[in-house]
């Protein structure tokens, strides 16, 4: 159905778009990190580590890597203490906002979730102007933060 193309940048089974999706953030840890990015604002590692998955260090480590390697994750280094590393989504990250926001009513609509009952209703009500407020926070972050 869908040809068999090689990119230059990143080695993909197939030219299946959902193969491609899947090679890039086919494993929960994965999107777990983006999720915890894009929906809980946390940044650094150990704030990964507290996210209540309970994720080894060195999948964590490795997710980010392959995130970073994928251009869906940016890092730099903290302002505040140069020992730290900041992580946060990049244009192609956040892009991926509308499908976590179809995944999550999904899974709603389907099971028993811990997901906030406010955050649903906002989804609900009206989801463009949900996804809206996730780019614009986004942007926000994006203009604040101290260049390289």
């Amino acid at each position: 159905m869908f040809a068999v193309q090689r990119s230059r940048q990143q080695s993909h089974r197939s030219g299946c778009p959902i193969g491609i999706m899947l090679d890039m953030l086919g494993d929960p840890w994965t999107l777990l990190v983006v999720r915890d990015l894009m929906f809980m604002g946390n940044r650094t590692f150990g704030e990964f580590l507290l996210s209540g998955e309970g994720i080894a260090s060195n999948i964590l480590s490795d997710r980010l890597c392959r995130l970073e390697a994928n251009e869906i994750v940016e890092k730099r280094r903290d302002p505040a203490d140069a020992r730290r590393l900041i992580y946060a989504l990049t244009e192609k990250g956040i892009g991926l906002a509308p499908v976590l926001v179809e995944m999550i009513l999904w899974a709603v609509e389907h099971e028993d979730t811990g997901a906030p009952p406010k955050m649903i209703r906002a989804i609900r009500s009206d989801k463009a102007a949900f996804i809206g407020g996730l780019r614009s926070a986004w942007r926000a972050a994006r203009r604040g933060r101290v260049s390289r």
